[in-house]
């Protein structure tokens, strides 16, 4: 028998607002007023976020600026991800669900596996490639975490889809989803970044490189490291298309039947909270 589900698809919006919206998901879900969630949604305007742990001087506050791009900090680890042209999934649940119990890796998997049908769905050949010796530092217990299970504070490179992760989702051999995941004692939070199109080293314009040259290799390895969903299948994608081919594989791969639905009162005014006392404040998004 299938299990219900909640499904919620928001309009774009601004990154401070998205990750307000994710957190108070997961309030509600710690206080048995939501069912576990999968939430699709877009960004405007491009926004980079950086990860629980990642230090703000790696970001050009500068070019940013020029740019017109917004700046937020994660509730999960990992590294600086461009959120543009992409389709950005947030699997919410309570610690209890099936599908996310055990350990960060064991719920990072089952829920590799809907990636991977949705990308077969989508006529994208993918794998999920673990790692032959992935750091032995990283044990669940101390994640907050990312899905190349890392909470280094220490990161010799700033983006988020040039590092290799233990079971990432690759085409071609490159990555081609990027997640990551943090646990509280409300539930588990997990979202990722599907990148749909266009040029994935736009990044590189708003980040600190000793040097231009230093720049321009960390260009070389992004290109040989990442890819977009249009590249891997060699004919464009759109963001819905992406969006149905999620839900579908999450319903194939873990059993589930959605049911479509709004964001309650409560996460609604939670949301609001969040986004001006936490996303929008330098005191959490330049904290480190």
């Amino acid at each position: 028998m299938q299990t219900p589900w909640r499904l919620i698809i928001t309009s774009p919006a601004r990154g401070a607002w998205n990750m307000a919206v994710d957190e108070a998901i997961l309030e509600a879900i710690g206080k048995d007023l939501a069912p576990p969630t999968l939430r699709l949604y877009a960004w405007e305007p491009p926004c980079l976020s950086l990860g629980y742990a990642q230090p703000i001087g790696d970001v050009n506050l500068a070019a940013l600026l020029s740019q017109g791009w917004d700046l937020v900090r994660r509730p999960t680890g990992g590294r600086a991800i461009l959120h543009t042209d992409e389709l950005t999934y947030a699997v919410i649940a309570p610690n209890h669900e099936p599908r996310l119990q055990g350990s960060v890796l064991e719920s990072y998997q089952r829920l590799s596996q809907a990636l991977l049908k949705a990308l077969e769905l989508l006529n994208i050949p993918a794998q999920a490639k673990p790692l032959p010796h992935p750091p032995s530092s990283d044990s669940p217990a101390n994640l907050e975490s990312s899905s190349s299970l890392s909470t280094s504070k220490q990161t010799t490179n700033p983006v988020c889809f040039e590092i290799p992760s233990n079971y990432e989702i690759i085409a071609q051999g490159k990555k081609i989803i990027g997640s990551a995941q943090a646990r509280r004692k409300e539930g588990v939070l997990q979202h990722g970044s599907f990148p749909l199109y266009g040029d994935l080293t736009r990044i590189l314009q708003v980040l600190v490189f000793p040097d231009e040259k230093a720049r321009q290799e960390a260009k070389q390895r992004l290109l040989d490291h990442a890819i977009t969903a249009t590249e891997a299948r060699g004919e464009a994608i759109t963001w819905q298309q992406a969006a149905n081919a999620v839900i579908r594989g999450f319903e194939l791969s873990l059993d589930l039947r959605f049911v479509k639905a709004d964001l309650s009162g409560f996460e609604v005014a939670r949301a609001e909270e969040l986004y001006h006392e936490k996303y929008t404040s330098l005191s959490w998004n330049h904290r480190l």
